[in-house]
């Protein structure tokens, strides 16, 4: 996790952005650092991460495979999560996608939103964009805290 951007800095307090830093160095060993995932933007309930495609995320068509984009879903949706619910154990307990079109190699671009959260649950709503702002797919995701 490679952080871009993360709001303002000057607005932003310095032991938020520090443990944006530690997540990003936690994340780099795990799926989300293999899959390429880079965080853009973080803020309360929202949370935007990007992909450069590379050959390996493509399937036999040439295209971004659709696991790839779950994947991405996942864990942006995820990263919200984890920041609603620092120190937290939370789980992905259902996720759906809405695959809209297809893109190759380039830039892809995720944007959760945390819709509703209770004292057991999160829901997560998601959006993958292209480089030209194409709606490539669209998802939801339920999220369970465990501790």
């Amino acid at each position: 996790m490679s952080e871009k951007e993360t709001g303002s800095d000057q607005a932003r307090p310095h032991n938020a952005r520090a443990a944006l830093d530690a997540l990003a160095e936690a994340a780099k060993p795990t799926f989300w650092g293999h899959l390429g995932c880079e965080l853009d933007h973080a803020e309360p309930g929202k949370a935007v991460v990007s992909l450069n495609v590379r050959p390996e995320h493509l399937n036999l068509a040439r295209i971004v495979h659709g696991g790839v984009l779950a994947s991405l879903l996942d864990n942006a949706m995820g990263l919200v999560v984890i920041l609603e619910c620092p120190g937290e154990k939370t789980v992905t307990t259902q996720l759906n996608v809405h695959y809209l079109q297809s893109t190759g190699i380039g830039t892809i671009r995720c944007e959760a939103l945390l819709i509703h959260k209770s004292r057991r649950t999160l829901t997560m709503q998601g959006r993958i964009v292209d480089n030209s702002g194409e709606l490539l797919a669209w998802g939801s995701g339920t999220f369970r805290r465990v501790t």
